[in-house]
């Protein structure tokens, strides 16, 4: 019985305590990611999306074990340098971090060609491009 209520209390725990994308949501260097990014695919925990998240926060959709919390706000946008000039590498990069469906809806849209935000709610991430929606808390 007490090994039972242990497990409990660590999956309850693991999932109440995961990591989020808020300390990166209003975007960055990709120096200031990629060690999350790292550390998250080694730990293979749970990380949600959620709240605002924009620009290099939407690398987190590559994660092995993401999931989005509907409430969630994505926004995306072309890579680009320190001077703002789009930069094909960097915007292959985020590309690359996303589903076939969701990159492709992005490369249709032209939305990864410019640097205006287009806003996706978690909603339409989770039931239109087929992400895990975050179990509740």
């Amino acid at each position: 019985m007490k090994i039972l209520v242990s497990i409990i209390f660590v999956l309850i725990s693991s999932t109440a305590f995961a990591a989020t994308s808020e300390p990166y949501g209003k975007g960055g260097y990709i120096r200031e990611f990629q060690p999350e990014i790292d550390r998250a695919n080694a730990s293979g925990e749970l990380f949600r999306i959620k709240g605002h998240c924009q620009s290099l926060c939407t690398l987190f959709l590559g994660l092995r074990n993401v999931c989005v919390q509907r409430s969630a706000r994505l926004l995306f946008h072309a890579g680009h340098d320190r001077q703002r000039n789009i930069h094909a590498g960097s915007t292959n990069r985020m590309l690359s971090a996303y589903n076939p469906s969701l990159r492709q809806y992005l490369i249709n849209g032209h939305y990864m060609e410019t640097l205006a935000f287009h806003t996706i709610s978690g909603a339409a991430i989770i039931d239109k491009f087929g992400y895990k929606e975050c179990p509740r808390m």
